[in-house]
């Protein structure tokens, strides 16, 4: 298998994804019309796909582990066509939000079994380098399919967007099967020992980080439209422009999440994270001018971002004896940390506190990982002096 071709499906594959988790986000408004719910109910489809990542990922990855890698990431893909298709023809609200559900049932396992194949075609030393290489297509995907496919909702309307999302489900399978030799069946897992690893105390400190990393980006994110119109009294131009501008951020800040995490996993998360609840913290200030946000979002989608490949090496590295199931239901993990900030970012808009006040929530998430990361070497070090 040649590294490079292997990746650029995986990445291939993490566009497609990312283009259909994110891209409701940026039409949150056009959806919740279109389907004649209020904006905060329009944004529990961002949290009910979150909630079919944690539910498929162990589920998902448990029953095509037993395949060949091209095979099962192949069978994902397929899972997610049908549900972009099915989103694009949903004639309510409920159908839409069941659609999501089945769309989001191949992300976990997709991402989880993208990265140990991702880890298994370099030399150790870069392996945090190339999972980041797979993610650098959800990087992208906000960079032009996500904005790309803000634009069409808006104009042509959401329900094309969908569309357009399937039709890079099949150009993924394609890449898979021409990238990826067919492989070995895999082995039936050992469920009862791959599952008592992720009850480990420093696993379970691993994901938590996770979700709280992801939690802080997405109290913004889910509501980053009505935000910018509230605060920065943006046109829908330049709501585009600043998802374009969110996207770099996101892929400078996964280069170098992957970097800094070849070099140190503690370090690269500790200054990350507290990167990430700074920003947070003074965006309400930022975004009171146009250059402002602009360089705002850049700053903040590098520091939201930058933190996935460090998390998931911590989370792999911890469950060495299950990595794939550990790198499924970390997936998993950050999409409750999605769930949980879509969540937080909905209480604070209908209690009256603001738009203002929604990346300050996200700022106290970030935080609260950090915590987590300190707490985790604490931990570490009574072990050693144990030992």
């Amino acid at each position: 298998m040649k590294s490079s071709a292997a990746l650029l499906a995986l990445a291939t594959g993490a566009f497609a994804i990312g283009t259909t988790e994110f891209s409701p986000m940026g039409l949150l408004p056009v959806i919740a019309d279109g389907v004649q719910v209020s904006i905060p109910t329009a944004g529990m489809l961002v949290s009910a796909y979150a909630v079919g990542v944690m539910i498929g990922a162990p589920i998902m990855t448990l029953l095509f582990s037993r395949f060949g890698k091209r095979a099962a990431l192949m069978s994902l893909m397929l899972i997610f066509t049908i549900g972009n298709l099915l989103s694009a023809f949903a004639p309510d609200y409920t159908t839409l939000l069941l659609s999501r559900l089945i769309t989001s049932l191949n992300h976990g396992a997709f991402f989880g079994l993208g990265a140990v194949v991702a880890a298994s075609v370099v030399p150790r030393e870069k392996q945090a380098s190339a999972i980041a290489a797979m993610f650098m297509g959800l990087t992208l995907a906000n960079i032009g399919g996500v904005p790309a496919a803000t634009w069409i909702g808006q104009q042509v309307g959401w329900r094309m967007s969908f569309a357009g999302t399937a039709v890079l489900g099949l150009i993924t399978i394609a890449a898979l099967w021409v990238a990826l030799p067919k492989g070995e069946p895999g082995k039936r897992p050992e469920v009862r020992r791959e599952l008592k690893v992720l009850t480990r105390p420093e696993v379970l400190l691993a994901m938590s980080t996770t979700v709280l990393g992801a939690g802080a980006m997405f109290t913004l994110y889910t509501y980053v439209a009505p935000v910018l119109a509230d605060i920065t009294h943006a046109s829908p131009g330049f709501v585009a422009f600043a998802l374009v501008l969110i996207g770099v951020g996101f892929t400078v800040g996964n280069t170098l999440g992957g970097r800094l995490a070849d070099w140190s996993l503690d370090g690269a998360t500790k200054l990350i994270l507290a990167t990430l609840a700074i920003v947070m913290a003074i965006l309400p200030w930022l975004m009171t001018t146009h250059v402002g946000t602009a360089i705002g979002l850049v700053v903040w989608g590098a520091a939201a971002f930058g933190i996935v490949p460090p998390v998931q090496m911590r989370v792999m590295q911890a469950a060495a004896q299950a990595p794939g199931l550990a790198s499924s239901v970390n997936i998993g993990a950050f999409n409750l940390g999605n769930a949980v900030g879509a969540a937080l970012g909905g209480v604070v808009i209908s209690q009256g506190l603001g738009y203002a006040a929604v990346p300050l929530a996200g700022a106290a998430l970030a935080a609260g990982g950090l915590g987590l990361v300190w707490l985790s070497g604490a931990s570490r070090r009574r072990m050693a002096e144990c030992a």
